[in-house]
């Protein structure tokens, strides 16, 4: 068994190409959990940050929220003090799963890395094939988010720093803001 050495085993990693990180790396299997368990999670929030981004670009905001681009959201929320509120509701949940992974790293526990007890709701409990199945595309789609909104998050700053508007197609010289 190898491990990914091209951009497209990560992109698309299979059987020949192990989804998590190599043994150089991580010899011991508790901190391959670990980074197992990171990259699952660092994902699915870019998965998150992704279609938000999409969506304050998009003219869309929360009740309340400041109207202003994504890339100048961060700023604007710090000084408003709505990102000290932001950071409480994550670290509460946050830190309610430290014990779960702490748990499995020791080996107390059977459970794996990024499954929070939810089950699964399109296959069978006993359906391996079909739940492999779904995990590689999770992988896949979180690799695909992380190397997305790292970026749409580039661009923007780059468009932005030139004085070119900032928002959807993040190309630069269009100017989306009267719409389609």
């Amino acid at each position: 068994m190898r491990w990914a050495a091209t951009a497209a085993d990560f992109l698309f990693p299979s059987e020949a190409a192990p989804l998590h990180a190599p043994s150089k790396l991580a010899p011991d299997a508790r901190i391959r959990f670990f980074f197992s368990q990171a990259e699952l999670k660092h994902g699915r929030i870019c998965q998150l940050a992704w279609a938000g981004w999409l969506f304050v670009d998009g003219g869309n905001y929360a009740p309340g929220a400041p109207h202003v681009s994504s890339l100048e959201a961060h700023d604007v929320c710090v000084k408003s003090g709505h990102m000290l509120l932001l950071l409480f509701a994550i670290a509460i949940p946050e830190a309610l799963s430290y014990n779960a992974i702490g748990e499995m790293m020791s080996g107390q526990s059977d459970r794996k890395p990024g499954d929070y007890g939810i089950g699964w709701r399109y296959c069978k409990p006993d359906d391996l094939k079909t739940q492999e199945k779904y995990k590689l595309a999770e992988i896949t789609h979180c690799r695909a988010a992380m190397l997305g909104f790292a970026g749409v998050v580039t661009q923007s700053a780059k468009l932005g720093g030139e004085g070119l508007p900032t928002g959807f197609p993040y190309v630069g010289g269009f100017d989306m803001s009267g719409g389609l």
